[in-house]
């Protein structure tokens, strides 16, 4: 499937490359393993930047790194699709995306927004009633996890739709590759891991021997595994140092992954790889505030006129949860993202209902000139009052 624009899909990946890493520079302050799709969030956020104008569109833009304009960047987002799509037909792996909305029943999205999704971004349209939020969160999460195979559980915690939401957009994702060269697991044995210097865990380490794509750099390797097919690989950076992750990540830039994986070889390697298993879930919303998405999650600031012709939505959370499993026959891994917008209500006018005694002044207001002062006690007294000496 191709769309007008989607020569474009280059520069796209490209932008979507560097918000992957600058969000993995935010999320990795987090302690423990970590795991997510950058694709997945860079869709469901794609999808949600249709609707978004004025500054909030600009925000979003440079946090995102979508250097296309509106009319560019949707049709390359089909595009791209549409390659991942030919994996998938290629029947070497399982690669599956799936987008959803999800609106509030009888909300008046434009059809302009609404066209335009299903357009570029294949979404099924589903209307919800979130006056009864905890039936539309079933229903949203049924879904999730179905497009992953029941990897994706319980993507919207219980309490965070209520009868503001206007409208959820979700994605998901799930790959099931075997290696191009699997590992032989009678050849998979127990082996130290060095969590860090003078600690170690034991973990079923596997072992192969093969033809594949490998780099030296001073401070890390590089490995290249291909799954069958070749269309997708697992590249593993390894740095030099057992306590070297840090120094590694620091230096994780688009232009430093493009010089590492630019100057890989086809060798023959020897190969240990442990069999792992990650399952992870993030609130984006302050990773996404921290580089520069500010408005989108102010009630006050937002602007998504695009989705509805008012200035009334705004992000209220944006949810995603990852899955990936690595064993010696090759990868299984699911991803779901959900962007949550709320309908803002603007603070109600506050009472000023006079209806017991008061003070009124009567002032020029350039200079404060008081130049009337008084009260009212009864405001049916209006008879003239009956001069009296100042005590």
């Amino acid at each position: 499937m191709t769309h007008p624009g989607s020569s474009d899909h280059g520069d796209l990946v490209a932008g979507n490359t560097a918000f992957a890493i600058d969000l993995y520079q935010q999320l990795r302050m987090q302690e423990g393993n970590l795991f997510f799709s950058p694709y997945s969030i860079s869709t469901a956020l794609a999808m949600t930047y249709a609707g978004a104008r004025g500054e909030t569109e600009a925000q979003m833009a440079q946090a995102l790194h979508f250097e296309l304009s509106q009319d560019t960047l949707h049709p390359a987002f089909a595009a791209l699709q549409g390659q991942l799509d030919a994996v998938q037909a290629g029947g070497d792996v399982q690669l599956n995306v799936a987008n959803a909305l999800w609106p509030h029943v009888d909300y008046p999205f434009l059809d302009a927004y609404l066209d335009l999704v299903k357009v570029y971004y294949g979404v099924s349209l589903t209307t919800l009633d979130y006056g009864d939020p905890e039936p539309a969160r079933q229903q949203i999460n049924a879904w999730a996890e179905e497009q992953t195979c029941g990897k994706i559980k319980d993507l919207i915690p219980t309490g965070i739709l209520n009868r503001l939401t206007r409208l959820v957009l979700t994605n998901a994702i799930y790959f099931k590759g075997n290696w191009a060269s699997q590992f032989d697991e009678a050849w998979t044995d127990t082996a130290p891991f060095t969590v860090q210097p003078g600690q170690q865990v034991a973990v079923p380490l596997m072992m192969q021997k093969l033809t594949c794509g490998y780099g030296e750099f001073p401070q890390l390797q590089v490995l290249e595994l291909p799954y069958v097919g070749e269309a997708l690989s697992m590249l593993v950076l390894l740095p030099r140092q057992v306590d070297g992750l840090a120094s590694l990540e620091a230096q994780l830039t688009p232009g430093a992954l493009a010089q590492w994986t630019a100057r890989l070889r086809q060798s023959e390697v020897l190969v240990y790889l442990p069999r792992f298993k990650v399952e992870a879930a993030f609130r984006l919303d302050d990773a996404l505030k921290s580089l520069g998405m500010v408005d989108a999650f102010d009630m006050e600031l937002a602007n998504f006129a695009g989705m509805d012709g008012t200035d009334m939505l705004s992000i209220s959370a944006v949810l995603h949860k990852a899955f990936v499993e690595v064993n010696e026959e090759g990868t299984e891994a699911a991803a779901a993202t959900a962007v949550l917008m709320t309908f803002g209500v603007p603070l109600p006018a506050p009472v000023f209902q006079v209806d017991h005694p008061f003070l009124f002044l009567i002032r020029e207001n350039s200079s404060g000139s008081v130049l009337f002062l008084g009260r009212v006690l009864d405001p049916t007294a209006s008879k003239d009052l009956t001069l009296t000496e100042a005590q």
